[in-house]
């Protein structure tokens, strides 16, 4: 065994980034809200045979999905619940971050055609996940209604997004003992709101999540300070959506989401300020996230790092330049770059 000095450093567990759709987030934000749900955005976006998107779909899905999980990697993520099919191909060993693997999920209720038959084939223990209420009219509001007629609300659902909810749906959601995922910077873009902290205080079980590029505003990160700036929420509320709190939403196994003997072994360094492991996060950027662990091993450092370490634990890591900031990751940097200049060339 070999020992790393990393004084000076805080380490905090490999944060759980509870949402996003990882082959979107090389997309511009793209639409012009607010809209009253979901599809209104979709109708109004979705031209695949028209710039951007025709681009964007041109690179080829695996680099896209690759670029959404070194996005993640930056800001500290180590696991990703990804909103679409697991890819087997892609999410093998080599890929850079967790993907969850066991889940059951439905885009909608709009878009899936028998959202209880997907709910039923979810496997034993695994979360259910679906886009659920996003949107301020009344037919959001309803959702979660139709839902439970279905039967399709329970423990294992996990709602993604909530907005529409009023307090008759949101009492049901805890009846059932279901979860919420909350998007902040993903509602605000689209329907020009987001939940409250009285609204967030009626469930017990949250997790925070990115979404993608494509309404997003950022990075994990930068989910966090926007939550605190536009609703007030406490940083250790938000600590926990991002660490335990995002692993009992996902049902990950013990380890996940913390840092204790014979865990997971993923972890993330940042500079020690003195303050709390919650107010670090929150005060923070991909910027100061110097070294991101998954499994033990690291698959992102800074330059600062690089002496700590032994040259055969990162020579084989490619140099990536973001911003004026050097980062070497674990990963075919120069290969998925070339991939996407030969089809963005703005």
């Amino acid at each position: 065994e070999s020992t790393v000095d990393l004084s000076g450093y805080l380490l905090l567990p490999g944060l759980i980034n509870a949402h996003d759709h990882l082959e979107f987030n090389l997309f511009p934000r793209l639409g012009n809200g607010p809209y009253a749900n979901f599809r209104e955005w979709a109708d109004d976006i979705f031209r695949p045979d028209a710039p951007p998107v025709r681009e964007h779909l041109a690179v080829p899905k695996p680099v896209r999905l690759w670029w959404g999980a070194i996005k993640n990697l930056l800001c500290g993520v180590t696991t990703v619940c990804h909103h679409n099919p697991y890819d087997h191909e892609v999410f093998g060993g080599d890929f850079p971050v967790r993907v969850v693997s066991r889940y059951g999920w439905a885009h909608s209720l709009a878009l899936e055609r028998n959202v209880a038959a997907r709910f039923r084939a979810t496997p034993k223990g695994a979360p259910f996940l679906i886009h659920l209420g996003e949107g301020t009219d009344a037919a959001s509001a309803q959702e979660i209604f139709e839902l439970d007629r279905q039967g399709a609300l329970d423990p294992r659902t996990a709602i993604i997004h909530g907005v529409g909810l009023d307090a008759a749906g949101r009492a049901l959601v805890e009846a059932r003992g279901a979860a919420l995922v909350w998007c902040p910077s993903s509602n605000l873009f689209t329907l020009g709101r987001t939940l409250g902290q009285e609204e967030l205080r009626q469930h017990r079980r949250v997790a925070l999540g990115s979404d993608s590029a494509l309404t997003g505003a950022g990075d994990l990160l930068d989910e966090i300070r926007l939550a605190m700036q536009a609703t007030g929420v406490g940083s250790d509320e938000l600590y926990r959506m991002v660490t335990e709190g995002a692993a009992e939403v996902l049902r990950r196994r013990a380890g996940v989401g913390a840092l204790q003997a014979g865990g997971v072994g993923d972890l993330i360094a940042l500079p020690d300020s003195g303050h709390s492991p919650a107010d670090t996060l929150a005060e923070s950027s991909f910027r100061e996230v110097e070294l991101t662990v998954v499994a033990g091993k690291p698959h992102m450092l800074s330059e600062n790092m690089l002496s700590r370490w032994s040259k055969e634990t990162w020579e084989r890591f490619e140099r990536l330049d973001i911003e004026g900031l050097v980062r070497l990751v674990r990963a075919p940097i120069a290969q998925l770059v070339a991939e996407v200049e030969t089809r963005l060339q703005d």
